[in-house]
């Protein structure tokens, strides 16, 4: 299950997909408009800037836009920075690896099962990029 965090960033870029032609938009216009606590998007927004996926303008008709190239940016690469592993054991992640107590993982039916879970949640996610969050009309 994605956390509170990840799913606000998620609801921001769609929101910012959404109105990419209108320029830079106000950090309260978002998060008014998605029910985001303010104080919360700002750390989000930030560290999406950090990834290159968002840019800001300041001054008189500020705000933030997604980079030219961030609709191309994979879901994946999103929701590993924001949240973490992709995969629901940490003994199936790719990025965040660690071993489980108490478990053999070569004779593990768990391990093989959210193995084949993870990878076809990533093959989804990587995928899907933040253009594909766009409204469908």
């Amino acid at each position: 299950m994605l956390n509170k965090k990840t799913r606000y960033a998620l609801q921001a870029l769609q929101y910012l997909m959404d109105h990419r032609a209108e320029g830079p938009i106000l950090i309260a216009q978002i998060a008014s408009e998605k029910q985001i606590p303010l104080k919360f998007l700002e750390n989000i927004l930030l560290e999406l800037k950090k990834m290159e996926v968002l840019s800001s303008k300041k001054g008189k008709g500020g705000g933030y836009f997604l980079s030219p190239e961030a609709i191309h940016t994979p879901l994946a690469k999103i929701i590993r920075v924001i949240e973490g592993p992709i995969a629901m054991l940490p003994c199936t992640s790719l990025n965040f690896y660690e071993r489980c107590e108490n478990c053999d993982e070569k004779s593990c039916g768990l391990h093989a099962t959210m193995v084949m879970v993870r990878d076809a949640t990533l093959k989804v996610l990587s995928a899907k990029t933040i253009g594909d969050l766009a409204k469908r009309n």
